[in-house]
């Protein structure tokens, strides 16, 4: 019974989701699809509570590239790219800064995570260019299954599956399936085997 009224509240608020969706496929039309995604991103961020992350569900299942029905994303998260997935029984806690990012299931994300879209989004190596003006490269970071990453913690690289990363810690280079890390640069405590 319980699964059942989960789909039908997904449903519902698929549906309620629906104006809006309709507003960002005309406008995606006109305007930059990532800063559009991201606008609406903030608008969706303010809805409080257990309905509002239903309600972001809601929309970011058609306007992701993935976005499984159950997961949870907390008030005040914000995502930036409409390439982002998000695996199934995921949870991402409030106020969140998630970047281009694929976050594989069973993810726990607690308050204050940014996910950055990789080291390299802007560039600073010509002292006569404003550094607003040098450009980057945005890339996908993965964040593998079953993985725990604690309050306020920075991740710009990729993270294997199983790992725990410590509240504040700032993962600046690819971690492996299994570490523990904490830190800034993050570095490996112990494995969990």
């Amino acid at each position: 019974m319980k699964l059942i009224m989960k789909k039908l509240l997904f449903a519902l608020f698929s549906l309620l989701a629906l104006p809006l969706l309709v507003l960002f496929f005309i406008f995606g039309l006109l305007f930059n699809r990532d800063q559009l995604f991201a606008s609406f991103s903030q608008f969706l961020s303010l809805v409080p509570g257990k309905l509002g992350s239903y309600f972001r569900v809601g929309f970011y299942r058609w306007t992701m590239q993935d976005c499984h029905p159950e997961v949870v994303i907390s008030f005040g998260t914000l995502f930036s790219h409409a390439g982002t997935e998000i695996g199934q029984g995921t949870y991402i806690g409030p106020q969140g800064n998630i970047g281009l990012c694929a976050i594989a299931a069973d993810c726990l994300l607690g308050s204050g995570v940014h996910i950055l879209s990789g080291k390299n989004q802007h560039n600073f190596a010509d002292l006569d260019t404003p550094l607003k003006d040098q450009g980057g490269t945005f890339t996908k970071i993965s964040i593998g299954k079953d993985t725990w990453i604690g309050n306020g913690a920075i991740v710009m690289s990729n993270v294997g599956k199983k790992c725990v990363i410590a509240a504040g810690a700032v993962v600046v280079s690819d971690i492996p399936d299994y570490a523990i890390v904490g830190g800034n640069p993050a570095k490996i405590i112990k494995f969990r085997q």
